[in-house]
């Protein structure tokens, strides 16, 4: 016998009654009857099991891959007094935020993957998106310190230990997660400051400050100004140290005479070079477009990429070239 539409609208009604429910345990009611959200739910990625197992064992492989690559490459440099030199302690510290920054968003990934219901509380999304926007900022900084590196190395061979000391090195470290995570509270609480009293569904599978700050309904130029700025202070700054640096490299390569030399020196920029493009091409992407163009199902793919892709492979880029470095 062949439903009828009403038959078939009940039947609708009676499979979206869990989620409504949900919906609303996840808020709060004021007196002023607005709805308050203290709860978000992560869509994530597809509901369908056989997709659901497959995306599993995927991102639960790149994230093991991406601790035994990282820690691999720590404890290398702490067994090797060969390598205790700048710039494999950047390298360390490199791999330690690498760590810390696909953890941020490895753990709850993996367990809504095969949970029905993937909430978080608006307090732990405010800590994840505090500390992975920490660890990424941080990132930006060490890589500046590392292009400053290899720019002294190359360009001031004579003055190298002058210059990189391991008391700067030190400083250079404290300073990057200094202001990462001080740049990282201003976004914070830029986004999380504002009321949330629509939906509470996030179209993501972490919280980051493009998808949640869609979802507040006060005003949000201020935020978006706040995050711009952050990103143009941090990104932008920390790039243009980058190049500024490659520039004097450059011109210091083309006035070496041999061919092995230039070769050599190219070699040892080249895998900076390659994780500086991967890293700063998709942040920039990212979080420096105007929020018109922002789509939260590509959003999700790009954020796949440089949240759990990058943080692997970067271990094996450093290692590419590297007669120092090898991974077991």
């Amino acid at each position: 016998m062949s439903r009828t539409p009403r038959h078939t609208s009940t039947m609708l009604q009676l499979q979206m009654l869990p989620l409504k429910a949900h919906v609303i345990s996840s808020s709060v009611a004021t007196g002023k009857n607005n709805i308050f959200v203290t709860k978000f739910i992560l869509l994530g990625f597809s509901d369908h099991p056989p997709i659901k197992i497959f995306l599993f064992l995927l991102f639960s492989g790149i994230y093991l891959m991406t601790l035994a690559w990282n820690l691999s490459l720590i404890t290398l440099n702490r067994m090797d007094s060969y390598l205790h030199t700048p710039m494999y302690f950047i390298l360390c510290n490199l791999s330690f935020i690498d760590i810390c920054y696909a953890s941020s968003t490895a753990w709850k990934m993996l367990s809504d993957i095969i949970r029905e219901w993937k909430t978080i509380s608006f307090f732990g999304c405010a800590v994840q998106c505090f500390v992975f926007c920490g660890m990424g900022l941080t990132e930006c900084f060490l890589l500046a310190a590392m292009a400053y590196d290899r720019y002294a190395a190359i360009c001031n061979p004579l003055f190298y230990t002058a210059l990189i000391s391991h008391t700067l090195c030190l400083k250079m470290m404290a300073g990057s997660q200094v202001g990462g995570f001080l740049s990282s509270l201003i976004e914070t609480y830029s986004v999380y400051h504002h009321d949330f009293c629509g939906s509470n569904m996030i179209n993501h599978f972490f919280c980051d400050l493009p998808p949640v700050l869609a979802l507040s309904c006060s005003d949000t130029f201020t935020s978006q100004v706040v995050t711009f700025i952050v990103g143009v202070v941090v990104g932008v700054v920390s790039a243009l140290v980058v190049l500024i640096s490659y520039g004097y490299i450059v011109a210091a390569v083309l006035k070496i005479s041999s061919a092995k030399g230039r070769t050599k020196a190219f070699n040892t920029c080249a895998s900076h070079l390659t994780a500086v493009t991967l890293f700063y091409g998709s942040g920039l992407f990212m979080y420096m477009r105007p929020n018109s163009s922002h789509s939260l199902n590509w959003d999700k793919v790009v954020s796949i990429f440089y949240a759990v892709v990058i943080p692997m492979v970067k271990p094996g880029i450093y290692s590419l070239g590297n007669r120092r470095l090898k991974m077991p």
